[in-house]
């Protein structure tokens, strides 16, 4: 998503200016092309040689820095987002004012990329009328605002102004970066985790299932345009910006969720491992450990596939122990699924709870793609890739 983006950060006078190190070395990591730019007073917290060694550009701090092609105006014309990160009280009264006074001013009042601001500050500034004035002003000329997260502040006391955590930042780039992507306009719904049928307040019957996969789908769906909504049964990642998060216990609540949520979807992903049984009866107490046999009467759950209502394209997730291929093609025959992710859980590197994983993708042409062992981040991407192929309403595809 970031690979070859051109993103100038700001960093400002704030004691979280240290921090701002971190998010140019996320950006960087990522593949972005960072130029930093910090004002007097960040340069009193931390020095310019330290974004340096991070992003390997020359940080600027000054308007009358002698590098020629390099200026407020150059910077402005080849930035595809600028983000200030972290954003005072000062440096925001600033540009919601049009004031031009220093290197980072100047090139917000200059650009054309959208500008992502991350306010960082003591409670009673932040919160005073002023400056959310000033916030609302860039709201409404189109700036997006990171809002500051809750904590212990540098003066000891507690309260909001802290700087948003990196991963929320850096998703909501993302996000703003991929509104113009490949799935820019389309409405898909994933589902993630494992869902959890109660068998007594305490304890339940699930599966091994961390939701990864569908987390990794919607944070790629939401980075090339499209709009995501993820219904999960796990606690998603900071970087969750820009989607629609819908929790859910078991599978007749995900079932609900679903429908509500494809009424004008495009593709149905279903990534999460759903029960396929559930306990008869929920007892309503706990059930004591000094009961020496239980019997478990187990019926079958809602089939989310097969009853989500609508017309769009239908991804299912078939995770074996043996005949892969064969369980697979028995999955997209029986509930009449456009493509079935196929993965055996017991090969080494994959299945429930790793980071990566190797699947065969199976269309209902007949063609089977085998994809090698990969990162879930990437795999990802690979699956849209096939739904695009497929070819989503309305796209042209």
């Amino acid at each position: 998503m970031l690979e070859g983006k051109e993103i100038v950060q700001g960093i400002t006078g704030s004691i979280a200016a240290y921090k701002g190190a971190d998010i140019a070395s996320k950006l960087t990591q990522a593949g972005a092309a960072v130029s930093v730019v910090l004002t007097e007073s960040a340069a009193r917290f931390i020095t310019p040689l330290t974004f340096e060694s991070i992003t390997g550009k020359k940080a600027l701090s000054s308007l009358w820095e002698n590098q020629p092609g390099v200026n407020h105006i150059s910077l402005a014309e080849k930035a595809d987002c600028i983000l200030i990160a972290p954003a005072t009280a000062n440096i925001i009264a600033k540009i919601a004012g049009g004031f031009a006074d220093d290197m980072l001013s100047c090139l917000v009042l200059a650009r054309h990329a959208p500008v992502v601001i991350a306010p960082a500050m003591h409670t009673a500034m932040y919160e005073n009328p002023v400056t959310q004035k000033n916030i609302t002003r860039l709201e409404d000329l189109g700036f997006i605002i990171v809002e500051p997260g809750e904590g212990h502040l540098a003066s000891g006391d507690y309260g909001r102004g802290r700087l948003a955590d990196t991963g929320i930042i850096l998703g909501t780039v993302k996000w703003v970066m991929g509104k113009g992507g490949d799935l820019a306009g389309k409405n898909i719904v994933i589902t993630s985790g494992g869902t959890r049928e109660p068998l007594d307040p305490v304890r339940y019957l699930g599966n091994r299932s961390s939701g990864k996969t569908g987390y990794f789908l919607a944070q790629a769906a939401r980075d090339r345009g499209a709009m995501v909504t993820l219904v999960t049964t796990c606690e998603p990642s900071d970087e969750a910006v820009g989607i629609d998060v819908e929790y859910v216990e078991t599978a007749r609540e995900m079932l609900s969720s679903v429908n509500r949520a494809v009424e004008n979807a495009d593709c149905l992903i279903m990534a999460a491992a759903v029960a396929d049984f559930r306990p008869a009866e929920t007892h309503g107490s706990k059930i004591k450990k000094g009961v020496h046999e239980l019997d478990i009467h187990l019926v079958s759950t809602v089939d989310i596939l097969s009853q989500a209502k609508g017309k769009f394209i239908r991804v299912g997730f078939a995770a074996e122990t043996e005949n892969l291929e064969k369980g697979a093609r028995d999955k997209l025959l029986s509930k009449g699924l456009d493509l079935v992710v196929a993965n055996d859980v017991t090969q080494p590197g994959g299945g429930f709870g790793a980071d990566s994983n190797r699947v065969s993708l199976l269309y209902k042409d007949g063609k089977i793609e085998k994809l090698s062992l990969m990162p879930k981040s990437i795999l990802a991407h690979r699956i849209l890739d096939a739904v695009k192929s497929i070819g989503l309403p309305g796209s042209g595809c």
